[in-house]
């Protein structure tokens, strides 16, 4: 594999041990939630699925079955949001890719959940993913999935949101050097790929989902706060999404109750409203 086409497959919150309250928070701000799903590495996540991406909610119970489950999965994320993951058909090549590009963490990983389709049946979710170099993603981590059973993810009936979520087209990081956040991602697509500078900060499209890494400033420039734990580093903190409607949006953030701002044509949750992540909604 020469190169990679980064398209983004889903943005992932941590919620720790809080998955109850992250349900009833993002049900209550419109979106439709898989049920809990538990994965056989040990964690669990509600999911909001989208057109090309999706929304995962993921952490962890604190006893499954009478056992005290693995402390928040694999990567001890911060809270908040904590993953960026890519698309891939073949985790074993993408690994091969990382190692060329010697941004490679541990070979590719496979795992599964159980599923209840909107019929009724009963199915394994099975995934392959293989995680760029921890090292080199402060805060978080990102990876690439590789979907074995896409049906058991993209059913229409789980794309329809009551808040008239579409798909998620922004994924932000803030650092105070962006030029040198965005220096991973360009190593790992290449110059084909390069991220493009605009005003402040980066760009790179991503499928339908445009990754910015911008500077405290231009990040409030552009009607986000910063997660309370933001230390200079990069660090992930903003999901963008588009609607159908905004006026339906606005409906269901009034009806649950949830906090937010009206700027510049969007709807804005701030972090400490949304579990430590903004979350900006425009059509």
């Amino acid at each position: 594999m020469s190169e990679l086409i980064p398209v983004v497959d889903h943005a992932v919150i941590n919620v720790d041990d809080h998955l109850d309250d992250a349900q009833a928070l993002f049900v209550r701000m419109g979106f439709q939630l898989s049920e809990r799903g538990h994965h056989s590495m040990g964690s669990s996540n509600h999911l909001a699925i989208f057109g090309e991406n999706y929304l995962e909610l993921l952490g962890y119970e604190p006893e499954v079955s009478g056992k005290t489950a693995a402390p928040k999965g694999l990567w001890q994320p911060p809270s908040g949001l904590a993953g960026l993951v890519w698309k891939t058909q073949d985790a074993d090549a993408t690994y091969q890719h990382l190692q060329n590009r010697r941004l490679d963490g541990e070979p590719p990983t496979a795992f599964f959940r159980p599923v209840t389709l909107p019929d009724g049946r009963a199915m394994e979710a099975r995934f392959r993913i293989t995680r760029i170099n921890s090292q080199r993603i402060p805060n978080g981590f990102s990876f690439f999935c590789q979907h074995l059973t896409p049906d058991a993810v993209w059913q229409p009936e789980w794309q329809q949101h009551p808040n008239g979520v579409q798909d998620l087209s922004g994924f932000v990081i803030v650092a105070n050097a962006p030029e040198s956040a965005a220096q991973v991602y360009s190593q790992l697509f290449g110059p084909e790929y390069a991220l493009q500078q605009t005003g402040e900060g980066y760009y790179l499209q991503g499928g339908k989902t445009a990754l910015r890494i911008l500077n405290p400033t231009q990040l409030q420039r552009d009607g986000f706060t910063l997660p309370d734990d933001y230390n200079g580093e990069p660090r992930m903190c903003a999901l963008e999404f588009t609607v159908s409607s905004l006026s339906r949006t606005r409906a269901c953030l009034e009806k649950g109750d949830v906090c937010f701002s009206d700027i510049n044509n969007a709807l804005i949750v701030s972090p400490v409203h949304a579990g430590n992540v903004a979350l900006r909604f425009r059509e």
